[in-house]
């Protein structure tokens, strides 16, 4: 088969023009200039190519070669991506702060993996199929996949063994007798999501430890979820949180046109934390692709279709995926960028009028699926969106809204009061509620909703006092606004602020919420019951008990639970002694 040939007629930065007798295809990737810089043909007129180039285009000129590949942009998914880190086309990063050399391959170092058949000769397999296993001592035990569009009987398949990922390892009879042999390793087109058998509804929560997104704004397993939040208010520092302490099984970390010293601090920090639910380090069930904002634009565009193939790769091994994207407004920006230069017609705030579509294509990767084989496997996308100036009105916190069911809205007024998580409580909202509720349920708190629901009224009670309080004073509302104020603070500070620093209170399990979260209504109660009593507010205020709800989450772990009954007693006692004190002064 010949290859497609054009020349380069016409450049501007990272898209360039060509002209050609050959035949080329939408989405083909193609070698561009004497380096062979990977490129996507994007546009098709008549005899002229449009070409994006995901490398930099430095040096190139008119003149030089163009040529296709005949497949569209691809990349190679295998037992050694878990535990590395990539460029945004899948390319090896030294981590010696190297850049990638211009041209170079999608190839890894040349490395054995330990594989073990789990099919024998006669075996008839379906597209997507497991074939075999591969144990690895640095990194977590995978399944090798038949490739979504190979299926057929086994002829011969490799005894267990180390082996390259690219050895052929089975060999397989397919339709009309054709043969075609498979390996560890395959490729698959990124804009292209992998098939699945079914999607299922979501069942159970991506537990994150985190109170106020579990409780407050849970996220269903293979669900959506956008972070949106101005400069300083912690996005990437929650998602490094999340990365480490959500239940997923394999956690994929995209830094997309991010700033190169966060990227270096993620780079740097990864490899050296242990996973804390095996003791064992995160870079065994991580991948990261980092691709910063010094990077070439068009290459900023492609690491999200990268990163998102990635995970379904390891969620069609049955596996629970967590995407981290940060940012997808950076994400936005390189296609502002690259359609400015394409000249087209700009649509609001400059971007291209296509951005809503191509949001919905990446956040609707996101599923809880039974896979081609028959396993169940699931990838949640949680994207970071950094909104100029915090306005959430602008184009890419306005459609990424559409496409998600979970929205965590961080506070630039939180972040500078040091409140962590920064979540705005009144601003975030969760559409997986009724789904989850079963899990609380089961977990021991099946009136999860309600109090939920009473937490955020409080919230809301709060805010419109507080406007109020600034104009006529604290000490001059009512006593049971005052209690309102004081139940608010305490629902803010004991509970939905979490120190990232306390090893006790870095991670919240379940029980240990539902604990919080019961104390905590249970003082409520007491207080309208208190204020009913003619109990004096200033009393209510002054309990040398409410430092010890404050700081619950610091000083009670979860192998600790039983003190939250010691504490539910004591408090109990307090406010008998109160109204006690009440009945006296009265009389």
């Amino acid at each position: 088969m010949s290859v497609a040939e054009a020349k380069i007629s016409w450049i501007n930065g990272p898209v360039l023009r060509a002209s050609t007798s050959d035949t080329f295809r939408i989405n083909e990737a193609a070698l561009v200039g004497r380096q062979q810089l990977l490129g996507e043909v994007i546009r098709i007129d008549t005899r002229e190519l449009v070409i994006q180039v995901y490398e930099d285009t430095t040096g190139l000129r008119p003149g030089d070669p163009v040529l296709g590949t005949g497949s569209a942009l691809s990349v190679k998914l295998g037992p050694g991506l878990l535990g590395n880190i990539f460029d945004g086309l899948l390319r090896p990063l030294s981590g010696e702060g190297q850049y990638v050399e211009p041209g170079a391959k999608q190839t890894r170092a040349a490395q054995t993996y330990a594989f073990h058949p789990t099919v024998k000769p006669g075996d008839r397999l379906t597209q997507g199929a497991v074939f075999g296993a591969v144990n690895r001592p640095d990194a977590r035990a995978q399944r090798c996949l038949l490739p979504p569009d190979c299926a057929g009987e086994v002829i011969s398949v490799a005894q267990p063994g180390d082996y390259a990922e690219d050895y052929p390892v089975c060999v397989l009879r397919g339709r009309g007798d054709q043969v075609r042999e498979v390996a560890m390793s395959h490729r698959w087109p990124v804009r292209t999501p992998r098939p699945v058998a079914q999607r299922i509804p979501v069942e159970g929560p991506l537990f994150t430890g985190q109170r106020v997104l579990d409780t407050m704004f849970p996220l269903g397993c293979g669900g959506r979820a956008a972070m949106p939040g101005g400069f300083g208010t912690g996005k990437t520092i929650l998602q490094e949180t999340l990365a480490k302490w959500c239940d997923a099984e394999v956690i994929v970390y995209v830094g997309c046109g991010e700033r190169g010293n966060e990227m270096a601090g993620v780079l740097h920090e990864f490899p050296q934390l242990d996973d804390p639910h095996t003791g064992r380090p995160l870079m065994e069930r991580t991948v990261i692709i980092a691709n910063t904002s010094n990077m070439p634009v068009a290459a900023r565009e492609a690491s999200i279709y990268t990163a998102v193939t990635v995970g379904e790769y390891f969620r069609d091994q049955g596996m629970r995926v967590a995407l981290m994207a940060d940012s997808t407004s950076r994400w936005a920006e390189a296609l502002r960028e690259v359609s400015g230069r394409l000249g087209e017609l700009p649509g609001e705030a400059g971007y291209p009028a296509y951005l809503s579509s191509r949001q919905a294509d990446f956040y609707e990767r996101a599923a809880h699926v039974r896979t081609l084989d028959g396993h169940l496997g699931s990838l949640s996308i949680i994207g970071a969106v950094s909104p100029p100036s915090a306005d959430f009105s602008e184009p890419v916190t306005t459609h990424t809204k559409r496409y998600v069911r979970c929205f965590w809205a961080l506070d630039p007024a939180r972040a500078q009061a040091r409140f962590y998580p920064a979540v705005h409580p009144l601003q975030s909202y969760s559409q997986d509620l009724e789904v989850l509720r079963e899990f609380w349920t089961q977990h021991g708190n099946p009136q999860w909703t309600e109090q939920r629901r009473r937490f955020l009224g409080l919230l809301e009670e709060q805010a419109r006092l507080e406007r109020m309080a600034r104009i006529v004073g604290k000490d001059a509302l009512p006593p049971r606004q005052q209690q309102v104020l004081l139940c608010a603070e305490l629902i803010n500070e004991a509970f939905l602020r979490q120190s990232a620093f306390s090893t006790i209170d870095r991670f919240c399990s379940p029980e240990r919420q539902i604990a919080m979260m019961q104390t905590l209504v249970r003082f409520i109660d007491l207080s309208e019951a208190a204020l009913a009593q003619q109990v004096d507010m200033a009393e209510l205020a002054t309990l040398p008990l409410l430092r010890r709800l404050r700081r619950m989450g610091e000083d009670i772990g979860d192998e600790q639970l039983d003190q939250f009954d010691a504490l539910r007693r004591d408090m109990e006692a307090a406010f008998i002694q109160l109204a006690k004190r009440g009945v006296a002064d009265a009389g």
